[in-house]
């Protein structure tokens, strides 16, 4: 496609048959049950997910690009969830994979699995966005201002200088910073909290309001091996900064760090047809910079200083280490220096939510006294990675580089301010604390953070009920019909016969699984094929059952099937078969229709058999509710 029609179609504007009206000056006023301010990685993706479930939906994007971070900001290599096949993350992974010929074609650069061009993932999502009837998509629009109304909230817009007003049930923040929820008054945290506030053991024993680094991407495109692309020296170039950022000048246990070679280092951002993205941080263009707070105008004024710091670097890459080669690519940001049209924000504020993700919740699930894995509606695996060595005084915070933890499951009340109705917040800005938003703000977890996001927000709008009164179990029903995860189990993908069976038991505790730290990943296993114990149940069903039958170790075909009897007597509307003879024949019928084969009495039974049996049998997902906490009601 030629550059020109490629950026005639990724700006297009998209209209469908959101209603509207006029006030007493005749000004248009769109109506719209969901609204979402921000079409970055969350945003996009709760707008897509509100429309498919038939709600009228608009989003509005200051840049011409849908993304955020994964294409306006030039952040175009995937962190995680390489594994974790959820949801609209998936169906986005493999989209790109059809434009570039496979997943393999994807793993171009060593940072990551999904590597692409920002403009290529810009047109997918774009399209992915056209498909969808209810959804009106508006770019290049600036956000003027928003209050509550009787039916929930009226927001303004200005896009070439006519104002738009939009009348919404629901409001989606997906802004990069949380600016539409400072707007709405939901109060919100910046920087560390102490360790001492949340509990975690490596927090700063004093909070702050320090944040991580932000960086200014380029995506350098090569121009061939006697091309020169070296670009005017930056005023007040100063190369000292850069100077240890691969092997050749500095002493890597001096340092600290590993320091790899400069080839090397150069291909960790290399994407396909021959482009680099430049986001290294090591030494190299991460700058920091709060900017959470500031206004619009200061932070334009800000970020000049974090572009120059880039094109220092760029300009050090080319002349220090001869990459004159690499030059800032002309043909992917229609810019006037051909950067991104946004910073990488790596932090924003976090918004005072229903419930507080921290550490130790995210850590050790299962042990918590606030069983939140409960409320799961999107999953991550990448480690708590937090960028902090542009810092000044970076020596005196805590070391959180690739702190190791299991997969995780973000609870739904992340996204529920405590008192605001009819708002929900994505993105970066949920209620997490600042260690655990080391690992939720990577993309992945933003995607599957919007698909929740849209899907409260469109269950909020058809119920007319504030975000806050829909039942968590509703929430996650429609993310599993979505083909999302609840929980994290990297051994059991969504083709698994036993899938949806699985999670729902995983988010009622009745099986739980166990989170690991595997070298490089994170991960979360159910053990499907594992036979069931008595140690797992015992544990599973202390909620359900006051006192457990006498169990062999290894759990038995005919010993599950008692468990399953028991529980229909001690809940006798939940089972329509109780007795021995209808419950077993029953459990052959549903084995037989899931493609498990049959068992004898005496057979020992799996995780999964007997997942998919409590679940089709007792449907103990639907038969208690539970709140935001996770507990049982």
């Amino acid at each position: 496609m030629k550059t020109n029609l490629l950026y005639l179609f990724i700006s297009l504007t998209l209209f469908t048959s959101c209603s509207s009206s006029e006030n007493a000056e005749n000004q248009e006023i769109q109506q719209t049950e969901v609204l979402v301010i921000g079409g970055g990685a969350s945003g996009t993706m709760a707008g897509i997910q509100a429309a498919r479930m038939g709600s009228s939906t608009m989003i509005f994007e200051e840049t011409p690009w849908l993304g955020g971070m994964l294409t306006s900001a030039g952040v175009s290599a995937i962190d995680g969830n390489y594994k974790l096949q959820s949801g609209l993350w998936e169906e986005f992974k493999q989209n790109l994979s059809r434009h570039y010929g496979g997943l393999d074609a994807l793993k171009t650069g060593w940072v990551s699995n999904v590597l692409f061009e920002p403009k290529t993932a810009a047109v997918i999502l774009q399209d992915m966005a056209a498909k969808e009837e209810k959804l009106q998509v508006v770019l290049n629009s600036k956000f003027i201002s928003i209050q509550p109304n009787e039916k929930g909230w009226e927001a303004h817009f200005e896009k070439e200088g006519e104002q738009i007003t939009v009348q919404a049930k629901v409001v989606v923040d997906g802004t990069e910073l949380g600016d539409i929820a400072k707007v709405a008054g939901i109060p919100y945290d910046i920087g560390m909290e102490s360790g001492k506030d949340t509990g975690e053991d490596i927090a700063p024993e004093t909070g702050n309001d320090i944040v991580q680094d932000l960086t200014y991407v380029a995506i350098l495109k090569d121009f061939g091996p006697n091309a020169d692309k070296t670009i005017p020296q930056p005023e007040n170039y100063d190369p000292t900064p850069f100077y240890c950022t691969c092997a050749g000048k500095c002493d890597a246990d001096s340092l600290g760090r590993t320091l790899w070679d400069c080839d090397k280092m150069m291909e960790y951002g290399k994407l396909p047809n021959d482009y680099y993205m430049i986001n290294w941080p090591i030494n190299g263009n991460d700058y920091y910079l709060n900017l959470i707070d500031k206004s619009p105008e200061e932070r334009n004024e800000a970020l000049k200083a974090a572009k120059d710091f880039t094109l220092q670097y760029v300009y050090y890459l080319q002349t220090e280490l001869g990459y004159k080669n690499l030059g800032i690519a002309d043909d992917v940001y229609p810019t006037a220096d051909n950067l991104p049209f946004i910073p990488y924000h790596r932090e924003s504020r976090r918004i005072k939510g229903i419930v507080r993700f921290n550490l130790n919740d995210l850590a050790k699930p299962f042990e918590q006294e606030t069983p939140l894995y409960r409320t799961g509606v999107a999953v991550g695996d990448y480690p708590i990675d937090h960028h902090h060595f542009a810092y000044p005084e970076f020596q005196k915070l805590p070391d959180l580089h690739f702190y190791p933890v299991p997969s995780y499951a973000l609870p739904l009340g992340t996204m529920i301010p405590k008192s605001t109705e009819n708002f929900i917040v994505a993105e970066k800005s949920i209620s997490v604390s600042n260690l655990v938003n080391g690992t939720t703000r990577l993309q992945p977890v933003c995607l599957l953070i919007g698909q929740a996001a849209g899907t409260l927000a469109s269950l909020s709008a058809k119920d007319q009920i504030t975000p806050s009164k829909v039942p968590v179990r509703k929430v996650q029903q429609e993310l599993l019909k979505s083909g999302a995860y609840l929980l994290p189990y990297v051994d059991v993908t969504p083709d698994h016969p036993a899938f949806h069976s699985i999670q729902k038991i995983g988010v009622t505790g009745i099986l739980k699984g166990e989170g690991k730290n595997v070298g490089w990943e994170n991960q979360t296993l159910f053990y499907p094929d594992s036979i069931l114990t008595k140690t797992a149940l015992t544990d599973g069903l202390e909620d359900w059952l006051e006192q457990l039958p006498q169990l062999s170790d290894n759990i038995a075909f005919q010993e599950a099937i008692d468990i399953l009897i028991l529980l229909g007597e001690e809940y006798p509307d939940s089972m329509a078969a109780t007795t021995k003879e209808t419950v077993t024949k029953k459990a052959q019928e549903i084995m037989e229709n899931n493609g498990m084969k049959s068992l004898s009495a005496s057979d020992l039974i799996s995780r999964s058999a007997f997942a998919v049996l409590i679940d089709e049998l007792f449907d103990p997902f639907n038969l208690k509710q539970v709140n935001h906490f996770g507990e049982f009601l």
